[in-house]
């Protein structure tokens, strides 16, 4: 009580939280700097900053004016890094290095103890940062001096040896093929630094306009550093029971978890899983072991935990399959991913795996090839679904890798019920996009219980298939007999019209009979076979009318790739289109199979024309890569641009970009935008080492 009387209290500040720029209050923190020379009266040039990763760039000039400054130095930096001709791209274009740019790092990235603080008029107003960087000189103009400097050397180097290169002798290289991407080798390479410097280099710059401390605009700014409302209803965050307060002002300890070995990133403890929400639990588990009985579930949670919680949750990330919960194929596949087997997208994984899952709703047996023939998709990712929840069983096929859990549906009847209405759902929406014939469609009548394998060996199967042959070929021969009895004799020789097939009969010698053996009856009569699709009955009566819907949605594939591309190989454009096509829904017309020389002459029927590039002679371009087309006319302002353009690359295989811009200027005068050259650039072409090639004709250095 004695030191309390000791230090009265003088005076009480109210402190307010203001919230208007807490989402984009920087500390700009100068460490190379003393803190008597700022850069307040230093001309600001330009600003810009990429806001996810909090990283932000300035470009401030450099007074060369000044006794200090060391003009023949500046001199010499700019030529190294510039060269002697300057132009747009040019880092100095006053020939002299008159500025300097600054680059930031985080400090760290908790940033929730930091504020910035005003005071006045007896109120104290706070306001959270959302970040504290520092900003230190950035010397990336030597690395531009370095890349001139090589470029030159190469270039010297080129013009050397261009007459020995064409002496050079063939030698044997070693193709070897990647092997598709494990989920291990998936993790190190998402955590290696190239992955994070590639990702970091995606996101975009957004450009700021600067102003300066005593501008107008800064002085409205910080008045959004005061509280708007200084009514307590406005900062109920200040307002804080005593737990809480002491909550705030003595964190728990993290210290102990943060000496803890740092596990993989796709590894989670028990003891971790179990302090997240349910929701987040179940979704995490199910995610891991993709098939999971409801008993098994209930034993990996807390104790205590509300079954009827847990049904709600798991109903949100898993379906009921023979009593047993599957993971949804959404949580596995999320939108916009790709396979990392054939690049197939997210939403045709989910409908090949919901069909696989809707199959063991009907059977515990699954064949591998029905499942590929149906979905159309690539037998690893067809693999993958099927070990998500079944067991291979040899001569038998995938058997479901769970018994059906009797208990859970005679005890919860009403999910069983809810979760029947939504493969109903399911099985409609599966029915439209696969065209699935009326045997798919209705279960088979057998047991849900696990039943021996059962061995059939080669032999047998190939009876089977024989018997099967004998009869379908049996009912085609009644079906002929009966239509001819029913023809007059006049018109013996008309065509015959068998299961919707139009069958021209011709007449039989007597010099030479005709062999009616079982197998080559079959390859005379039906030669292409008997098609189930009904689409198949153009291929015979109306092959034009079906070509003519090829062609048409092979024009329209290559109309909209060009509109976007304007330049493609033959091969770029093969690559497109199958992935184009992977996207389709089975049954399209463009499975019927397109040749390289169906898809040129659509090129070319467009508008496009090929570009006849002069390759050089050791090219190692393959012969698809030599084939250049390009969109001749798009509709727009920049036709004529393109055009010159590929003429100037039909001349030469690489251009610098002067001689572009010279032959621009020649056709349309020395006010060329430069604006529309750079576009028309981006458009057809691709740089590397200076030098500008049509798209897909740069080839790569061998490492």
């Amino acid at each position: 009580m004695a030191n309390e009387e000791d230090d009265p209290i003088i005076q009480e500040i109210d402190v307010y939280l203001a919230k208007s720029l807490s989402e984009k209050l920087y500390l700009f923190q100068y460490p190379v700097r003393p803190a008597s020379m700022t850069y307040d009266d230093v001309t600001h040039l330009s600003a810009k900053i990429k806001p996810k990763q909090q990283k932000v760039e300035l470009e401030l000039a450099i007074d060369t004016l000044n006794p200090n400054y060391c003009r023949s130095k500046g001199e010499q930096i700019a030529l190294n890094v510039d060269g002697a001709c300057a132009d747009e791209t040019s880092t100095y274009s006053s020939k002299l290095m008159d500025k300097q740019t600054f680059c930031s790092s985080q400090t760290t990235t908790n940033v929730s103890r930091y504020a910035a603080a005003i005071y006045r008029k007896g109120e104290f107003h706070l306001t959270p940062l959302h970040g504290i960087l520092q900003l230190r000189p950035s010397f990336s103009y030597l690395d531009k001096a370095d890349a001139k400097h090589r470029e030159r050397e190469a270039a010297n180097e080129a013009g050397d040896s261009s007459q020995d290169e064409a002496e050079e002798d063939v030698k044997q290289i070693t193709v070897r093929f990647s092997r598709p991407e494990s989920e291990q080798a998936r993790q190190r390479r998402v955590q290696s630094y190239e992955f994070l410097q590639k990702r970091q280099a995606e996101e975009h710059w957004v450009h700021l306009h600067y102003h300066g401390l005593r501008d107008s605009r800064s002085e409205h700014e910080r008045q959004y550093l005061f509280s708007q409302g200084h009514g307590m209803a406005g900062n109920t965050e200040l307002i804080k029971s005593p737990s809480e307060y002491l909550m705030m002002l003595v964190p728990p300890s993290v210290e102990a978890e943060k000496e803890k070995p740092v596990a993989p990133s796709n590894v989670l403890s028990m003891a971790q899983l179990r302090m997240l929400p349910l929701a987040d639990q179940i979704k995490i588990l199910m995610k891991n072991v993709k098939v999971i009985p409801f008993a098994n579930l209930m034993s990996l949670l807390t104790s205590g935990t509300d079954p009827t919680a847990v049904l709600r949750c798991i109903q949100q990330v898993a379906m009921l399959v023979q009593g047993n919960w599957v993971v949804k194929s959404d949580i596995l596949y999320p939108k916009d991913t790709s396979s990392p087997h054939s690049g197939v997208p997210a939403d045709v994984l989910c409908r090949g795996r919901d069909f696989v899952m809707w199959k063991f709703t009907q059977d515990r047996w699954v064949v591998r090839k029905e499942v590929a023939a149906v979905t159309k998709l690539g037998p690893e990712d067809v693999k993958d679904f099927l070990e998500h929840m079944s067991v291979l069983r040899i001569n038998r096929g995938w058997e479901f890798m769970l018994p059906c859990d009797e208990d859970f549906v005679k005890k919860h009847p009403d999910v069983v019920q809810r979760q029947q209405m939504l493969w109903m759902g399911i099985q409609a929406k599966l029915e439209k996009v696969y065209n699935l014939p009326r045997d798919h469609t209705v279960p088979k009548k057998q047991s849900m219980q696990a039943a021996a394998p059962l061995l059939v060996s080669g032999e047998q199967r190939v009876t089977l298939a024989k018997a099967k042959i004998k009869q379908s070929y049996s009912q085609l021969e009644q079906d002929l007999q009966k239509r001819r009895l029913e023809t007059p004799a006049h018109e013996a020789t008309a065509p015959v019209d068998v299961l919707g097939i139009r069958i021209k009969e011709e007449p039989l010698s007597d010099e030479e009979a005709m062999d009616t053996s079982v197998c080559d009856g079959l390859n005379n009569r039906l030669t292409n076979g008997i098609h189930s699709e009904e689409n198949s009955v153009d291929s015979l009566n109306g092959h034009l009318g079906g070509q003519e819907r090829v062609s048409q949605e092979l024009r329209a594939f290559v109309l909209a790739t060009f509109k976007k591309q304007f330049v493609l190989t033959l091969r770029e454009l093969k690559r497109l289109f199958n992935l184009h096509v992977a996207s389709l829904p089975p049954g399209n017309l463009l499975f019927s199979g397109i040749s390289d020389k169906m898809l040129q002459d659509a090129v070319l029927d467009m508008g496009c024309k090929q570009i006849m590039v002069p390759f050089p002679p050791q090219t190692a371009a393959l012969p698809d890569e030599q084939k250049v087309f390009a969109l001749w006319e798009a509709g727009d302002a920049l036709d004529q641009h393109r055009q010159i353009l590929l003429e100037v690359f039909s001349r030469n295989y690489r251009v610098r970009r002067n001689v572009i811009q010279n032959r621009l200027a020649r056709e349309f005068g020395e006010d060329v935008d430069k604006q529309e050259v750079e576009k028309v650039l981006k458009d057809c072409c691709v740089s590397q080492g200076g030098m500008w090639y049509l798209k897909g004709t740069v080839q790569q250095q061998p490492s």
